[in-house]
């Protein structure tokens, strides 16, 4: 054990080294000076990643902004166009200002040129803004090419300017119901400018897939021409009539394809405050309205469709009914038996009861379900209104919604729901974007007999022929349609002489293209009528339309016995 003890490396290291070599030995206070140094250098590394982690920890939100507001001011939006190319929606490059306060040396100095410039920046919150310890803050979105220049101008320090996108629509105030809004960071608001976000861009900007791309553009079912003529004359009718508002919508019946709607007051997407003020809301697809007559064409549709009431029956009303204290009498009746179409051409409210109550209330319910108005519309439009139903459908509740009373729908609700009638009896959601009419007859529901819509597209046809709807008819292009003038409620009663007229029609009836509702809400009587309803405004303004509306749509006229629908079953009598 001693011999082996003598031979290990602890014995030989003690021996002198070989000749040419050395050894030094640090003893004292060299070997503490070396221990002072790596204690010094690890110190002060240690102190500076320290510092780091802080600064990283204290300005980790401002940071933050930061990126994101780099990140906002670039977000691309498709452009959006109308069925035939025409661009209502696009992108414009603007500019927005931002200020990096810690840059900033003298806040006065850059706070009195800024206003120099841009007067309204002269508040309280951009001054505090500007002396914070903010690493980044916007200071005014959307500024103008020749405000940027003047305040480049002043080489104000801690002030930049970011490139930003900025919606823009060439129509102003044509289709703003339709396209909605944007916010100052380019995002949705309303309209379809939201369905858009909601549908599939909401995911590509979280993504950053949109920062200064080009996108395909998203194609309407919207005609700009159509949009046009259709706001054109009811600004006119709302005007002559003095109407407090006024909606359009056309509606194609094969497809559903919404090719214009107007909502007046409307406003301009340009200047997105104005959206704001309660008066410019979309009633078409906001507003929740009795609509009165027009809707005796869905009683007279249901009580034929149900089998118990045929086109020849005829109904006694010679006199008003009467049911729980309440009166209900006819506008001008005729005070005798009225014949299924009599009862639809004159407006008969007595005679439209009756059929309904030989169909039934429980009929009446379930055929309002299956033509889609007692549940919310669905369609790519944010923002629809609820159908108002009765508390309880009543026996008298039911009399009442038979002539367009006690149920509230919106506008287009009740469009789609007429386009039923006359298109051979298929109920189409409505659509904003390009339909086929392969498309169209796949999601198609079939909610009445095809012999039932002939009957309604010739009472339609009859009613202008010869009944209130006369001053709807456009020569060569076979209008029908029915009237409707509901009396408004005013402090919880129907009040007398307070109207919203409409007039729902579609031509050319012999086979129908194209619906058109017209809505008037309390127009005024003028120099030379007898009276306010809807026979002598809404009517009159739905042949204006058509007859500017009918050629860009490329209906051909026919003025062959102008084209007059007459089902065999009646004709057979005359």
């Amino acid at each position: 054990m001693a011999r082996i003890a003598d031979s290990s490396f602890l014995r030989r290291s003690k021996s002198s080294p070989k000749h040419g070599t050395s050894a030094i030995r640090l003893r004292g206070p060299g070997r503490s000076r070396i221990f002072f140094a790596m204690v010094l250098f690890i110190g002060v590394y240690g102190a500076i990643a320290g510092r780091l982690v802080l600064l990283g920890l204290q300005d980790g939100d401002p940071a933050e902004r930061f990126l994101a507001a780099q990140n906002s001011g670039t977000q691309s939006r498709p452009d959006i166009v109308d069925r035939n190319g025409e661009i209502l929606a696009t992108d414009i490059k603007s500019a927005a200002l931002y200020a990096e306060p810690r840059k900033i040396p003298d806040t006065d100095e850059v706070f009195d040129g800024l206003i120099s410039v841009l007067p309204e920046l002269d508040t309280p919150a951009i001054k505090k803004r500007l002396e914070s310890n903010a690493l980044f803050t916007w200071l005014k979105r959307e500024i103008t090419v020749e405000q940027r220049q003047a305040i480049h101008g002043l080489g104000l320090p801690g002030v930049g300017f970011r490139r930003s996108n900025k919606r823009f629509y060439p129509g102003g105030q044509t289709v703003s119901h339709i396209l909605g809004t944007v916010n100052v960071d380019n995002q949705g608001l309303s309209g379809m400018e939201k369905y858009v976000d909601q549908a599939w861009l909401k995911d590509l900007q979280d993504l950053g897939f949109t920062q200064d791309s080009t996108m395909e553009p998203v194609r309407l079912s919207v005609d700009l021409r159509v949009q046009h003529a259709v706001r054109d004359e009811l600004l006119r009718s709302m005007e002559y009539y003095k109407a407090k508002a006024a909606m359009g919508v056309v509606l194609k019946v094969d497809t559903g394809e919404v090719i214009a709607m107007t909502s007046l007051p409307d406003f301009d997407p340009n200047n997105r405050q104005q959206a704001l003020e309660a008066e410019r809301m979309n009633r078409v697809t906001g507003g929740v309205y009795e609509m009165g007559s027009i809707f005796k064409g869905i009683t007279v549709a249901m009580a034929l469709d149900s089998g118990k009431v045929k086109l020849e029956d005829s109904f006694d009303a010679t006199k008003p009914i009467r049911i729980a204290g309440q009166k209900i009498d006819d506008f001008h009746g005729k005070r005798r038996v009225l014949t299924v179409p009599e009862i639809f051409i004159y407006s008969s409210n007595i005679g439209t009861i009756k059929m309904m109550q030989k169909a039934g209330i429980p009929a009446q319910k379930a055929f309002l379900k299956k033509i889609g108005l007692t549940e919310k519309l669905q369609t790519e439009m944010p923002g629809v209104a609820r159908p108002l139903l009765p508390p309880k459908w009543s026996e008298l509740a039911a009399m009442t919604i038979s002539f367009g009373h006690g149920l509230g729908v919106t506008p287009l609700q009740m469009a789609v729901a007429g386009a039923a009638l006359v298109n051979g009896g298929k109920y189409l959601q409505p659509t904003f974007l390009p339909r086929t009419v392969e498309q169209a007859d796949k999601i198609a529901k079939q909610v009445l007999a095809p012999e039932t819509s002939e009957i309604l597209r010739y009472l339609n046809r009859e009613n202008v022929l010869r009944g209130s709807g006369r001053r709807a008819a456009v020569p060569g292009y076979d209008v029908g349609g029915k009237t409707g003038t509901a009396q408004k409620v005013v402090d919880g009663r129907y009040a007398e002489g307070i109207y919203l007229n409409s007039f729902l029609s579609a031509f050319p009836m012999s086979n129908p293209q194209y619906l058109v509702l017209i809505v008037l809400d309390e127009p005024q009587k003028v120099e030379g009528q007898r009276y306010s309803t809807a026979g002598w405004n809404a009517t009159p303004t739905t042949a204006s339309v058509i007859r500017r509306i009918a050629p860009m749509l490329g209906v051909v006229p026919d003025f062959v016995d102008d084209a007059e629908t007459i089902p065999v079953s009646y004709q057979s009598r005359n």
